[in-house]
């Protein structure tokens, strides 16, 4: 999903889209399968003021309207054995 469709997709939600959950969500959409470290990382790369919480915030509000889909990694090792 691209970063305008997370935004659309959290206005539809009722969210207000600010500048840093814009950013949150471009960063998200151009990495991909990015672990939550990585996003916090790239995102406080570009903007020192966008806490950990936020982002996490963030991620969370993109699961709830199924924005974005968390992928348990130890789950998904345990299970291919």
């Amino acid at each position: 999903m691209s970063d305008e469709q997370m935004i659309m997709a959290l206005r539809k939600s009722g969210f207000r889209v600010t500048k840093q959950r814009a950013l949150v969500a471009e960063v998200i959409a151009k990495n991909d399968g990015a672990s939550c470290k990585d996003i916090i990382c790239l995102v406080r790369s570009r903007d020192k003021s966008i806490g950990t919480a936020t982002v996490y915030r963030m991620i969370k509000a993109l699961e709830d309207i199924g924005a974005v889909e968390r992928v348990d990694m130890i789950k998904m090792v345990t299970d291919n054995r």
